[in-house]
């Protein structure tokens, strides 16, 4: 495995566990960095096949709508479909006449790098009561946290923070998990969308991530566990192999090995972030729908 590759993997984890440790607009200004570094690089996939979309309107209207997350969720399910309607609008009066593959690629830089992401921020903020935390207020761990954590109180931790924190523990367990296992041991392809992938390194990822959320639903005392861990540690396992297939689909169609540069090692932004997109919306009503009902 090349140096660069876990240097920066290593840099890109600490930043998060600090993003998610302070939550509020630390957490959501990572998150807008992310979504407007990765929309640059998906309006140069849709661009590299001869469409125009709004590119820049679309970049917009996602970040507003994860500073809108950062306040109210319902707010921000209501201004998607206006964010939608005005990028409709946007293209409607340019002087060349925009094509069907222009606003669709436009909404789905919409949907695809912001709306889904800004699950995250829901996420995080869940059991938080307060959004305003700069410079260090509101969402900083004070002592009585600190004590939880030495006691091993877990469950006590603000809920946005621990399942935050656990989602990314699953997902990395599943892309570390399938990166070695399909390295060394992996014999058998799992798709001709990305040759490298195999069903061996596909199965131990999903079964990382199974063990480690089953962990951590019997240290967070959810109801039903270590089953309800077990789920959700299967289902995130598996969605974030579908969204790194989903960008692989991508880069495949614009005739691209990765979507950028910008990460030594590893690529773009979106190679490191596919596994994400799909994932925050799943764990979020995983939480909020499903384990209410079994307590």
């Amino acid at each position: 495995m090349p140096w660069s590759r876990i240097i920066s993997g290593i840099i890109a984890i600490a930043l998060a566990l600090t993003a998610s440790v302070l939550g509020g607009w630390y957490f959501t200004f990572m998150f807008m960095a992310i979504v407007y570094l990765g929309q640059l690089e998906y309006f140069e996939l849709v661009k590299a096949k001869g469409i125009a979309p709004a590119a820049k309107t679309t970049i917009v209207v996602s970040l507003a709508l994860l500073a809108i997350a950062t306040f109210s969720s319902t707010l921000a399910d209501a201004v998607m479909p206006v964010a939608g309607t005005f990028i409709c609008f946007y293209l409607l009066f340019l002087p060349k006449l925009a094509s069907i593959a222009d606003i669709s690629t436009s909404i789905l830089g919409l949907f695809y790098c912001g709306y889904l992401p800004s699950y995250w921020i829901r996420l995080r903020s869940l059991g938080n009561p307060a959004v305003s935390n700069i410079p260090f207020d509101g969402y900083l761990p004070n002592l009585d946290t600190i004590d939880l954590v030495k006691q091993g109180n877990f469950a006590a931790l603000p809920q946005g923070l621990t399942v935050t924190l656990l989602a990314f523990f699953c997902i990395w367990a599943a892309d570390i998990g399938a990166y070695t296992i399909g390295k060394f041991f992996g014999r058998t392809r799992l798709s001709d969308i990305s040759p490298k992938k195999t069903v061996e390194g596909s199965v131990f990822g999903v079964t990382a991530s199974v063990t480690v959320a089953a962990i951590g639903g019997w240290l967070l005392h959810w109801a039903g566990s270590p089953w309800t861990g077990i789920a959700l540690g299967f289902l995130i396992g598996i969605t974030s192999l579908l969204g790194d297939l989903t960008e692989s689909m991508m880069k495949r169609d614009a005739g691209v090995k990765d979507s950028g540069q910008l990460i030594p090692g590893h690529g773009g932004i979106l190679d490191r972030a596919d596994s994400y997109v799909f994932t925050a919306p799943l764990v979020y009503y995983f939480v909020t729908l499903l384990l209410p009902l079994l307590k």
